[in-house]
């Protein structure tokens, strides 16, 4: 048996520090002056005052394609070329270079909180089962730092890339937890309804979850990507409401308001959830704009407001769909109330939970096991900060991260200003 105190922690928004004591990978008492249990090896960690969160949900991630804008950029910034460019790349994969980017952006988001996501790695004809194999593998080499949960992901498509379905079924056999799609990413309307049948269909058969690349344009002109009320009135049908989530969704904030707020009502109904990925969404929305830019964005106000389940995630670090990103989901949350018009402590809480609370639910941990709670795993962040609502402002300093029960990543840097100069001492 193993035991871990927190003391002194500021559990979230709570007035006045108390103790945490873990045993056994679960959160067990929060109190004031816990006692450490007999018998049981204890390790201390004095928090003085610090924030304590849950550890952070990075809901959707690409590891296996990370770290490729060294390789090759891309020239135009657009989807299309960021597709052609990776697909290229891709086909030279190998397991052990899949495997040493993967395994840097793990520990990026490590290091910055993250002890639970969601990876996305390509099943298709191009690259095969190569990146799927190395998340997996991944899955259990890193299962004491991270939870990792693996979605097989067509991003080539589906009907035109004969042979795909077969090995979404393979990837679903050598245990992938969630079945993507790319519903944008077939040559006709028809056929990207058929590529969202037949996802949901493997969500049903092999009972997991479904994760859809969807609705990525800059408005609804193209009707391949207006599909987010196809896929709901879908998921109903299947009865898989709770289970199925939309990344992207950009076209959402192009359409007019009154069939934007139907779509959103039918989502909710339907229990279907939405990712918004703004540092991809920013960067690859808006190029045929020669005037006024759009920047694509899901309308993350009005589906808070229509009852959607609604997270913020990451998606892809430093390649040709977004050539940025340190691992690090806080900052992609602030940039993502920058660009949703989201200010003030409530809006900004609500953004944090979009990498916290609301990231869990939809990615399917159990309320029960989530958050800083008794009896949740003891998955916490300890933040270089004593003012809950600077957490989203200032991203503090990740003290350290726990991960069931573990202190698994530390950071010793807090920075200081020398007082004496200035009072007008001398240096």
């Amino acid at each position: 048996m193993t035991a871990l105190l927190l003391r002194h922690a500021r559990v979230e928004d709570s007035p006045d520090p108390a103790d945490i004591r873990v045993r056994d990978g679960r959160i067990e008492a929060i109190g004031p002056s816990l006692a450490v249990p007999d018998g049981v090896d204890t390790d201390e960690l004095d928090c003085a005052g610090r924030v304590v969160i849950p550890g952070l949900v990075e809901a959707h991630l690409h590891p296996d394609k990370a770290l490729l804008d060294r390789v090759r950029p891309n020239p135009t910034g657009t989807l299309a070329d960021a597709i052609r460019i990776t697909a290229e790349l891709k086909a030279g994969f190998t397991h052990d270079e899949v495997r040493t980017r993967a395994e840097q952006v793990l520990r990026m988001c490590v290091l910055n909180g993250t002890t639970t996501l969601r990876a996305h790695p390509d099943v298709d004809p191009v690259g095969g089962l190569t990146g799927l194999e190395v998340m997996l593998e991944l899955r259990e080499r890193w299962a004491k730092l991270v939870t990792v949960q693996v979605v097989a992901f067509p991003q080539e498509g589906v009907i035109k890339a004969p042979g795909t379905e077969k090995l979404l079924r393979k990837a679903l056999e050598a245990g992938a937890d969630a079945v993507g799609g790319c519903t944008y990413g077939e040559v006709t309307v028809a056929d990207c309804r058929r590529q969202v049948d037949l996802v949901l269909d493997l969500a049903a058969e092999y009972g997991v979850p479904a994760d859809l690349h969807a609705d990525f344009a800059d408005d609804g002109s193209d009707e391949r990507f207006a599909l987010a009320e196809f896929i709901a009135r879908r998921t109903a049908e299947r009865g898989l409401s709770g289970r199925v989530t939309l990344g992207h969704a950009t076209s959402l904030g192009g359409r007019p308001p009154g069939e934007r707020r139907a779509v959103l009502a039918e989502l909710a109904a339907a229990g279907v959830a939405v990712v918004p990925l703004p540092a991809t969404d920013l960067f690859l929305g808006g190029r045929g704009d020669e005037t006024a830019v759009r920047r694509g964005l899901a309308p993350v106000r009005e589906l808070w407001e229509a009852g959607v389940l609604t997270a913020c995630a990451t998606n892809n670090i430093r390649n040709a769909f977004t050539p940025y990103g340190t691992g690090d989901v806080l900052e992609t949350a602030l940039l993502l109330a920058r660009l949703a018009h989201l200010s003030g402590p409530a809006d900004l809480r609500r953004v944090l939970d979009m990498v916290t609370y609301d990231a869990a639910r939809v990615i399917g941990i159990p309320e029960a096991d989530y958050g800083v709670r008794e009896g949740a795993v003891a998955d916490l962040v300890v933040l270089d900060t004593r003012e809950y609502d600077s957490v989203l402002l200032d991203r503090p300093v990740r003290t350290a991260v726990v991960k069931s029960g573990r202190v698994v990543a530390r950071s010793q840097f807090t920075a200081e200003l020398d007082g004496a100069l200035v009072a007008g001492g001398e240096a």
